[in-house]
């Protein structure tokens, strides 16, 4: 009776149910690894970032103007009675910005290597112009009743979150005048501790002079950064512009205002901002020091460059079908041991079920030395052959080994095919799952599998001794 049941059909089906689930363990494990080398990826971006420069963020250029406020305290007696009156002050800084500003920027990709991983840096070289308002400084409000105001020379300061990015030093002209930038100016207390990070430029010469004479500062800024991936810029103008170009044709926009204007091709993309101080916030979030220097929270404008392929997203993908593909080639494996008459021992279904599984760690390490479809092709092929070597002898002509391997070969296709396809992958892969049943429903429509089992059953029988 062991022996019927050993060779009955729905015992097969049975073990090649056990087998699949067992194999998904080996596919669990390549998983696991394939989030391993994405996590070593990252802590690689994260040194690179630590040694070299971290994603940007721009503040483009405010003035800063220093100011004592003055004032007189009464001074009572136990009795409350004023006796006299005291001088106080307290220094404290006033932001003016921009009225307009304008962008006119490019961003060159680079790529920077830490062991075998690669990371994504970018240059920004960028053209600004823009113009401050005339400012009268009685505007400056006063925390006190009764106080007066003497403003002193305020500076000109653009905020970079990692000012170790800056390539060379920006050139300023505001009213005529070239100012030169500084990285440290007095007076700047913690509240302004994200003034204290980025770089500033007092007002000298003939900018100084339009200044006190009450007049209208325009200036140019011409500026090179070096940053990672993700460029952020805070609107703080009346009106802010921004054109940015770059070769790079992968680009993510993100940000609180995404580009008004885009395009996006083979040859790389192009975006235009234009953004209102009506509908941002970006001021009083400087006024109230959030974000600082390396702080994110400000609300900006964001392009990142993304990788088109991430080899460790990619193999994360596809080794989630990996449960889907055992079953259907130890499937197809069934369906010729069935109809053919064959016998195929469950160590067979292993080793074919393995070589799967192996199919995903291979497309991993190839895919960390080679283009993602380049690796994806070796490993494909270097399964298929292998498959269809194995059939030829274990379905005992190189026809039937050919068959198989081409059926194989049809579903590592499907599944580039699902990978290349984002956007589609759930429905594509519904479909192939419903297309896959449905062939080898319509195939054994006519199967009557209670005579096909007792044939089977008996066949078996016969030639064992």
């Amino acid at each position: 009776m062991f022996k019927n049941l050993r060779n009955s059909v729905l015992f097969k089906i049975g073990v090649l149910v056990l087998l699949t689930l067992l194999l998904c363990i080996p596919l669990a494990e390549i998983g696991s690894l394939i989030n391993e080398r994405g996590g070593s990826r990252r802590e690689a971006a994260e040194e690179l970032g630590q040694t070299y420069a971290g994603p940007q963020t721009l503040v483009a250029p405010l003035l800063i103007v220093p100011y004592t406020e003055r004032w007189s305290e009464e001074q009572r007696n136990s009795a409350g009675n004023v006796t006299g009156t005291v001088g106080k002050t307290k220094s404290l800084t006033h932001m003016v910005f921009p009225e307009t500003l304008r962008i006119e920027g490019t961003m060159a990709p680079q790529q920077r290597y830490r062991g075998i991983f690669n990371v994504l840096f970018y240059t920004f070289n960028a053209g600004m112009e823009g113009r401050f308002a005339v400012f009268d400084p009685a505007s400056i409000p006063r925390s006190e009743t009764g106080s007066t105001i003497e403003a002193g020379t305020p500076y000109l300061a653009l905020g970079v979150s990692d000012l170790r990015g800056l390539d060379g030093s920006p050139a300023l002209t505001l009213a005529g005048e070239r100012l030169r930038f500084m990285q440290r100016v007095p007076g700047l207390g913690k509240k302004d501790a994200w003034l204290a990070g980025g770089i500033h430029a007092p007002l000298a010469g003939g900018a100084l002079k339009a200044w006190s004479a009450r007049e209208a500062l325009p200036f140019t800024l011409k500026l090179g950064l070096v940053g990672q991936e993700t460029l952020s810029i805070a609107p703080i103008a009346d009106d802010t512009t921004a054109h940015i170009t770059s070769p790079w044709a992968a680009p993510s926009f993100g940000g609180r205002f995404l580009a008004s204007e885009r395009s996006v091709t083979p040859q790389g993309f192009d975006a235009h901002w234009r953004v209102s101080s009506l509908v941002s916030a970006a001021r009083e979030q400087v006024r109230s020091g959030v974000g600082g220097p390396q702080g994110n929270a400000l609300e900006t404008f964001d392009v990142t460059l993304a990788e088109p392929l991430n080899v460790y997203a990619m193999s994360t993908r596809a080794v989630k079908y990996g449960g889907l593909f055992v079953g259907l080639v130890l499937m197809a494996g069934f369906m010729f041991e069935l109809f053919r008459k064959l016998r195929l021992h469950p160590v067979q279904y292993g080793l074919v079920g393995l070589s799967i599984a192996l199919f995903f760690l291979l497309l991993l390490a190839l895919s960390e030395k080679l283009l993602f479809w380049q690796a994806y092709s070796v490993a494909a092929t270097a399964s298929v052959s292998l498959l269809a070597v194995y059939f030829s002898s274990v379905l005992g002509g190189w026809r039937r080994g050919a068959s198989f391997a081409a059926f194989v070969a049809l579903l590592y296709g499907a599944l580039y095919g699902l990978l290349a396809s984002e956007s589609n992958a759930l429905l594509l892969g519904a479909l192939l799952v419903f297309g896959m049943l449905a062939v080898l429903m319509l195939a054994t429509r006519k199967v009557d599998w209670y005579a096909l089992s007792n044939a089977t059953t008996g066949q078996l029988d016969t030639r064992t001794p």
